[in-house]
């Protein structure tokens, strides 16, 4: 991390690079331990979208869990119900959506119930 940054910082990379069309896709990468997944495309600027409401559903969780600052006070604070009921909304989004998303949608929102749920069980298992 550069000098003059403090440790506790969210900062988001974007590493994703086009590929070629004759070039394979490669695997994913597993996702980095201080955020959810990022979607590969983004949505045009303005634009509402069902993967950004995931993402910042899934953002939510991620500083109830205590894995990111709270963005207002700078502050990482545990609020282990306030987690749930963010992954519990996903869930209820992936079961209400279901059949009317696309598959990029879905591939989203599966990769951030996957990051949060296996994120939401370490925290617990800290807490005991």
């Amino acid at each position: 991390m550069p000098q003059g940054e403090p440790d506790d910082v969210f900062k988001v990379t974007d590493r994703r690079r086009r590929l070629d069309a004759d070039e394979p896709p490669r695997p994913a990468r597993p996702a980095d331990e201080s955020q959810p997944p990022a979607p590969s495309g983004p949505a045009p600027v303005g634009e509402r979208s069902l993967a950004g409401l995931f993402m910042m559903l899934a953002s939510s969780a991620v500083v109830a869990l205590g894995h990111a600052p709270d963005p207002l006070t700078g502050q990482r604070q545990t609020d282990l119900a306030q987690a749930a009921d963010a992954i519990d909304l996903l869930l209820l989004l992936r079961e209400k959506t279901e059949g009317h998303r696309s598959s990029e949608e879905s591939r989203i929102l599966d990769e951030l119930l996957y990051d949060l749920q296996l994120r939401y069980v370490h925290t617990t298992k800290q807490q005991s």
